[in-house]
């Protein structure tokens, strides 16, 4: 069974930090890319970021390119997101998961809750 456990949210003020973790169990980690998703209150989930196996490709959405850095450690399973320079905006319920045909998705994980407040 495929699980994804995700931790590190927490309250932050505009302009602070933090390191969003992913632990992956129950298929080869280092043999898929990575995604890391968000969805703010009352919004739909979007992808912003993307990361191939070993790194070879990177992707960012334009609302966080430049402030966030996707990265892994596939000695560990894990997936990181850290983020930077954060705003009001990036308010979110944080999301990992792999990308999969539309039908066979992996089940979501709980998710770890990021609130920047001012």
């Amino acid at each position: 069974q495929v699980r994804f456990v995700e931790s590190g949210g927490g309250l932050v003020q505009p302009g602070g930090s933090l390191r969003l973790s992913c632990v992956v169990s129950g298929l080869d980690f280092r043999r898929y890319t990575m995604d890391w998703w968000r969805q703010p209150p009352g919004q739909e989930r979007d992808l912003i970021a993307r990361t191939t196996q070993e790194e070879d490709r990177i992707y960012y959405d334009d609302s966080v390119k430049g402030r966030f850095t996707i990265s892994r450690d596939d000695s560990k399973n894990t997936l990181y997101l850290q983020m930077t320079a954060l705003k009001t905006d990036d308010t979110a319920v944080y999301y990992c998961t792999t990308p999969r045909p539309a039908g066979q998705e992996f089940p979501w994980g709980q998710g770890t809750r990021v609130t920047v407040f001012s």
